[in-house]
């Protein structure tokens, strides 16, 4: 998911400057809030667990988010962000092969991020205050998605359909992150991105 920072020994003294102790304080509870997300839900997620399982108090834990909703979507966000970063480290020249983009990309849908991002969603469709974060937030994670996609499939979006092509992939890949959500679908899945990738070599030549 996310780098884990290092843990320091009971009894021991943390030496690091207070700045990098407060960061990687951040880094730990955002982890640990994907993680609570993804097995627990929205209800089972409260900010005195995820601060359990990070290691810190709760009032450590309010310090660097003041409310749960402030928590979760900077939790989802982190990760996407982390996500998007090892998505492209993993072609590091650029447009590669294109069955093994699409493999990474419907990764991206059927992990315990995908998973935590959905108990948000359902809980912002029942939560007004949390709605307009989690809408902004996956209009953001969508956008660079996207982008990440035209990039490494080398699409040429000028071309008419091109865009809604990829878009379209990027549906699928959600969808089988659903049928995946109760059941390993992985069998079923190779066979739906095979397709996609020969119908994507014919759409964007």
């Amino acid at each position: 998911m996310g780098r884990v920072s290092a843990t320091t020994a009971p009894g021991a003294v943390d030496r690091r400057p207070k700045q990098d102790r407060s960061r990687a304080t951040r880094q730990r509870l955002l982890e640990a809030a994907v993680s609570c997300l993804a097995e627990h839900g929205w209800a089972g997620s409260t900010v005195s667990v995820v601060a359990e399982r990070a290691g810190v108090s709760r009032g450590a834990a309010q310090h660097h988010f003041p409310t749960r909703e402030d928590l979760f979507t900077a939790a989802v966000e982190y990760v996407a962000e982390e996500r998007s970063t090892a998505l492209r480290s993993l072609f590091p020249q650029g447009a590669g092969d294109r069955r093994a983009v699409i493999e990474a990309l419907v990764d991206l849908y059927t992990g315990p991020l995908f998973r935590a991002a959905l108990h948000l969603w359902v809980a912002a469709s029942n939560e007004d205050q949390l709605r307009p974060r989690v809408t902004e937030l996956e209009a953001k994670v969508g956008r660079e998605t996207h982008r990440i996609a035209v990039e490494l499939l080398n699409a040429d979006e000028s071309r008419q359909g091109v865009r809604e092509t990829v878009q379209g992939l990027l549906d699928m890949a959600r969808g089988l992150g659903l049928a995946n959500l109760l059941t390993d679908d992985r069998a079923r899945r190779q066979r739906v991105v095979a397709q996609w990738a020969a119908l994507l070599e014919h759409a964007l030549g």
